[in-house]
This record gives C-alpha cells, structure tokens and sequence, in this order.
C-alpha cells in the first residue's frame, strides 16, 4: 500500500475518532505530498516520499527547539505528537551503533583519509541513511571518524 493510501485509511480513522491533532497532521502530511507530487510533475517515488516525510519531521523538530526556548508549553506537547505520528510513516530508524557502522563502511569505501573528505564521504553516506538517521548525527560521526 502506497503512502498516500496509507495516509486515506489513517484519516478516515482519525476522522472517525474526532481526533483533530492526528487529522490536521494527517491533513498537512498530504498536502505536502501534493505539492511535492506538483513540484516534480511526476507520481513520487517511495524515495520521493521519504524525503517529504523527512522534510517535515525535520520542520517539527525545528518548532520544538524554538518552542522549548519560548517556554510554550502546549505547543511542544502537540509538535511532539506531531512527530510521533509522522515517523509512524517512516521507516525504522538507525541505532546509533548502526549508524557509526554505516559511516565507518561509507569512508572505507570513498578512501577518505582527512577532513578535507568530508563532503565526499557524506555525499555517499547520505542516500544510505536517507531517512533512516538524522543528517546532523551522521555528519557529527563522520567529523570525528575523519579527524
């Protein structure tokens, strides 16, 4: 079942339940898929698909930091259910074990030696890990694996 079926049946559900939080996500989910869909001009791949999905994880986590320094309480607690239901739609996430392997292997691969490899090694890395991880860990990881 594609994602955009995926997101119907989980709507009518919410629908269903009167759960507006879960359907405004839901809502917003789809709309980003469409505009996605609009601005490839083309049916979006499953890798087309992750990548709106990691979009907007990547939008929640940035409001959750700036609403943490606010201090808005009720609007963390809903950009974290955000979140929860969004990487529902995701695909399992790396260990951070897996993920050192995964750069570990990617540099063994590229020949990387010093930090100027940098960008070489996380050009490789990055179709790998596409939203399995987080970009900012992995680049951490490869800083200090190439130092």
């Amino acid at each position: 079942m594609s994602l955009n079926d995926t997101l119907m049946q989980d709507m009518k559900t919410a629908m269903k339940a009167k759960d507006k939080e879960a359907l405004t996500t839901i809502r917003s989910l789809k709309a980003a898929i469409m505009n996605y869909k609009i601005k490839v001009g083309h049916d979006l791949t499953s890798d087309d698909e992750l990548t709106v999905l990691s979009s907007a994880l990547k939008q929640r986590k940035e409001s959750l930091e700036e609403f943490t320094k606010a201090g808005r309480d009720d609007l963390i607690n809903q950009t974290k259910n955000e979140m929860k239901l969004i990487e529902k739609y995701m695909p399992k996430q790396m260990s951070k074990e897996e993920l050192e392997e995964t750069v570990e292997e990617t540099i063994k691969e590229v020949g990387a030696s010093s930090k100027k490899d940098f960008g070489k090694v996380m050009q490789a890395l990055m179709p790998k890990i596409k939203g399995k991880a987080d970009g900012k860990a992995a680049s951490s990881i490869v800083g200090k694996k190439l130092n």
